[in-house]
């Protein structure tokens, strides 16, 4: 099991699988994976978000992905795993990362040793205020003196209280820019021992686990034979959500390893591409004993919250000071115009989660369990320095971050609602890598899905060809 390993780009096989999609996605299905129906916890069907996905959604997010803006990510490969003695980086040569020379990284991205993302940053003469002027994810040339001031102001606010990840310092020597779409997410060979610790202390000391249950929550653990979701009908909605968050984040991640998996390397030439054995050992009904369709089931409600996310935090985008600064004039507003166009799109889907069922009860209890909440996931993100493969530990930083900032702006509507029209705000703002990582995360989860819509018209491809 791989804790970040999995894809990017599907196979030229999985390729041409995909275009049956289209014609064969929405025909019944006796595919043992099959997942549809309403999810628990809230009043979305599966195949809403589907056809939503696959027609509004994927198309758009996988262009936003290649655009200068989001290829681009700032990390920390190196950060010492805080939790116990590291056993030693994975030395397979796909594990491998290979960092972005400082000349292909665009003018308006990188910015000297103060790491400036925006262009009023970087025309900034205090070297001070430049440092503090990284915070800000975007903003144009047009700023009066006032609001450059309030802008520097807000940038000294320690907004930590609201982080639910452990964010790198980007500023460290040992912080490398990664071209995403040069090293992609996808199998590894990454397992073993040092894998299975990863996985087994995210769900055994993170997820909220109920003193009944004396039988490990990890769901590769061997199993006894009880039903392994019998224990979550006693815990909360809040502590239920919790769980299916990782749940879901944890298929996603397999379904990516299962879709650009290494299937042949002859003469030096890697091939890679959907492995249906592979899919089949990590979700078919059977070989899980009824747990693969549930472990589907959650990627689908992850994929719901941070959607959500997305519709709630469209204010913030769609203030003219925000700009998505690279240094190119014209690719920054084509950047925004669609990422604009995809807000429109999450706004507009019908059957949304209702963050507001969350965290509801008293004032004192609610408040304590959304920081018990927040602290259990923040030790997540610290976990991801654990793993021991850097392309891993890349998508599992990544994608633990874009959940992160997920749940910081759902927990911000108010201050949301608030943001000044131009100029930035002391209670409400997300850094450049909050802003690549929410939207790469969530392209992930939509890269998911529509992988398994390939599996499901593989499997029954495969079952058609074998009763002929």
């Amino acid at each position: 099991m791989s804790p970040g390993v999995p894809r990017a780009g599907a196979g030229q096989g999985a390729a041409a699988a995909v275009q049956l999609l289209v014609t064969l996605s929405f025909l019944p299905s006796v595919v043992e994976a099959q997942v549809t129906g309403v999810l628990d916890d809230c009043l979305c069907d599966i195949d809403s978000i589907d056809n939503f996905n696959t027609f509004k959604i994927f198309p758009k997010i996988k262009k936003l992905q290649e655009r200068d803006y989001f290829r681009y990510y700032k990390v920390n490969l190196k950060r010492p795993c805080p939790f116990w003695a590291e056993d030693g980086h994975c030395s397979i040569k796909d594990c491998h990362v290979e960092p972005c020379p400082e000349s292909k990284i665009p003018v308006g991205i990188k910015a000297g040793n103060s790491n400036k993302y925006s262009k009023v940053a970087n025309n900034t003469k205090e070297l001070e205020d430049c440092e503090q002027a990284s915070k800000l994810g975007a903003i144009n040339s047009t700023l009066s003196n006032q609001s450059k001031e309030a802008f520097i102001d807000w940038a000294r606010y320690d907004d930590s209280q609201d982080h639910f990840c452990e964010l790198d310092d980007e500023r460290s020597p040992a912080a490398q820019y990664v071209d995403l779409l040069l090293n992609p997410e996808r199998y590894t060979g990454y397992k073993g021992s040092s894998a299975w610790r990863v996985w087994n202390s995210i769900y055994e000391e993170n997820c909220f686990k109920p003193r009944s249950v004396y039988r490990p929550l990890n769901p590769l653990a061997p199993s006894r034979g009880e039903s392994f979701y019998t224990w979550l009908e006693g815990l909360c909605l809040e502590k239920r959500v919790f769980y299916k968050l990782i749940s879901g984040l944890h298929a996603s991640i397999n379904l990516h390893l299962c879709a650009n998996y290494l299937l042949e390397e002859t003469w030096g030439k890697p091939s890679w591409g959907p492995n249906m054995k592979e899919f089949k050992r990590r979700f078919d009904p059977v070989e899980t004993k009824g747990e693969g369709p549930r472990r589907l089931k959650n990627l689908y409600f992850l994929y719901l919250i941070e959607l959500r996310a997305l519709s709630k935090v469209a204010p913030y985008f769609e203030r003219s000071i925000v700009d998505l600064y690279t240094g190119n004039v014209q690719e920054d507003a084509d950047t925004k115009t669609l990422l604009l166009n995809i807000f429109q799109d999450t706004k507009s889907f019908p059957m949304h989660f209702d963050e507001k069922s969350m965290f509801a009860g008293d004032k004192k209890g609610a408040k304590s369990l959304k920081e018990e909440f927040r602290l259990h996931f923040k030790n997540i993100s610290r976990i991801m320095d654990c793993v021991g493969c850097d392309k891993c530990r890349l998508w599992g930083k990544l994608q633990t971050q874009g959940l992160g900032t997920a749940l910081k702006i759902l927990f911000s509507e108010k201050e949301i609602q608030k943001l000044p029209e131009n100029s930035p705000s002391k209670g409400f703002q997300l850094t450049r890598q909050e802003i690549v990582a929410l939207l790469n995360a969530f392209g992930r989860l939509s890269t998911s899905i529509r992988e398994l819509q390939n599996f499901k018209v593989l499997l029954q491809h495969s079952r058609d060809t074998s009763t002929v």
